[in-house]
Formats: structure tokens, sequence, C-alpha cells
């Protein structure tokens, strides 16, 4: 292949998996919330606690292109990279596109901490209320809805963005199912961690939350 149109793998598979993963959680946490199924929605946001969790460890230790310090630059890198026409080559999110992820996890972050202090004040709390009072336990769960509108907000211009960079021909709705990606520029290759040391992280992940949070609720079922 020619110099022009070289393909390269940028994204490993746990990146890719927590992504859709996501993207089917925060829906069903959404579905949950709405027809009243709360002890499914707990156990919907304890699996995305797991997710989450993950991510953030994944962001220090993991892909080149899956580390923090890959996307989250300074603003003044960001600004440039917004003015410069043609855009640079991004093998990975773009400063713009870096920033929404570290929003998007900041918010989602929110949104499982307040959900361990909530209530709807019938038949579901989170694990945690008894540690707060009940007004604050109020204003943590008012917080908790809230911040669901800016996440489906955040959501909805993220879509837009996505679909703005494949009408421009930078299909990277592709390269989150492939991997792949497509560049024009002779760059190197990032270095892509094992998917297994990514599942034993999730799965020490996932047996604490069991312990701590999940094992009461699914026993409920």
């Amino acid at each position: 292949m020619s110099i022009e149109q070289q393909k390269i793998k940028v994204w490993d598979f746990p990146t890719r998996f927590f992504h859709w993963a996501m993207v089917c959680l925060v829906g069903g946490l959404w579905w949950t919330a709405e027809i009243g199924e709360m002890q499914w929605h707990q156990i919907l946001a304890y699996l995305l606690m797991t997710l989450i969790t993950f991510r953030l460890i994944w962001g220090f230790i993991g892909s080149d292109t899956a580390k923090f310090t890959h996307f989250f630059v300074a603003p003044n890198k960001v600004i440039a990279y917004a003015k410069a026409q043609p855009k640079p080559v991004s093998l990975g999110h773009n400063p713009l596109g870096g920033y929404m992820v570290i929003v998007l996890l900041g918010t989602l972050v929110l949104q499982l901490t307040t959900g361990l202090f909530a209530t709807d004040d019938i038949f579901t709390e989170g694990p945690l209320i008894y540690l707060v009072s009940s007004d604050t336990a109020g204003w943590l769960t008012w917080l908790h809805k809230t911040n669901f509108n800016l996440i489906l907000a955040l959501a909805a211009v993220h879509i837009i963005a996505v679909l703005v960079h494949v009408f421009k021909g930078d299909n990277i709705l592709k390269a989150m199912f492939s991997g792949y990606k497509q560049v024009t520029e002779q760059v190197a290759s990032p270095t892509l961690r094992s998917p297994w040391m990514a599942l034993v992280i999730v799965l020490a992940i996932f047996a604490a939350i069991w312990w701590l949070l999940l094992e009461p609720v699914v026993s409920f079922l």
C-alpha cells in the first residue's frame, strides 16, 4: 500500500469494547429509569462502574491511543488544532475529541457517584445513602437526574461531531468498529497493549464491585 493510504491499527479491542458497551449500558440505564425497573437500573449502573473504572486505569497503562497523555493536551494546542486548515493527522482522538472524552468520563463518574446516594423515595436507595442526611440525599438525587440530561446533550454533540468527520471523509466510526484507520501520511503505528491484560483488570474490578455492591442487588431478583 502506498504512503498516501496507510492502514494502521489505532484502537485496541478493550478500548473499542468499552466504547460500545458504554453506549449500550447508558441506553439501558435511561430505559430502566424510565420504566421504573430500578433493580435492573442498579445492576446496569454497577456494570458501567466496572467499565468506567477500567477505562480510567487503561488511560494510564493501556495502549498509546487510549492513554490520557496521548489526547489530553494543553488548551493552546486545542485552539491551534481548531484553527488549522487542513487538520493535522490524528491517529487516535484529535485534541478536541480528547477533551470530549475527558468531559464525558467526568460526567459519567459524577453520575455513578451521585447514584450511590440517590433515592426514588419509594423502594430504591443507593447503597451509601446512610452516610448523608435526607436533605443531602435529595440534592444528590436531583443532581443525579439533572446530570443525566447533560450526558445526553454531550452524547448528541459527540454523535454530530462523528457524523461531520464521516461526511468529510474521515470515517472514525468505522475505525471504532474495526480498530483500523486509513491515514494519508507516513506515521508510526501506536503501541497496543494485550487484551488479556485488560481482561485481568476488568475481572479484578468486577470481582470487587460484585462483592461490595452487585451481589446484594442480584440476590433480590
